[in-house]
């Protein structure tokens, strides 16, 4: 059987380390963060600074974890494989 044809099994890559996740966590909150205060701070400037922030961090954390992270990861592994 020749080797090309020998199906290898797949590489698992380990966690980013933690100062890259870090870096992605914060480049991907701030801006969040910035725009939901520009799209809702006339909404929400009369409410309770503990309300306010549980809307804004309920609203804010799934765009982060489901839709800022996953591409930002991917980025970070193309560009770290490419070394």
């Amino acid at each position: 059987m020749p080797e090309d044809s020998i199906a290898h099994p797949p590489t698992r890559v380990g966690p980013p380390p933690r100062h890259h996740m870090a870096l992605m966590i914060w480049l991907a909150v701030f801006p969040t963060l910035t725009v939901l205060q520009l799209l809702l701070g006339d909404l929400l400037r009369d409410t309770p600074t503990v309300l306010r922030t549980l809307v804004l961090a309920t609203i804010a954390v799934p765009i982060v974890i489901y839709g800022l992270l996953p591409p930002m990861q991917r980025l970070r592994m193309y560009l770290t494989s490419r070394r």
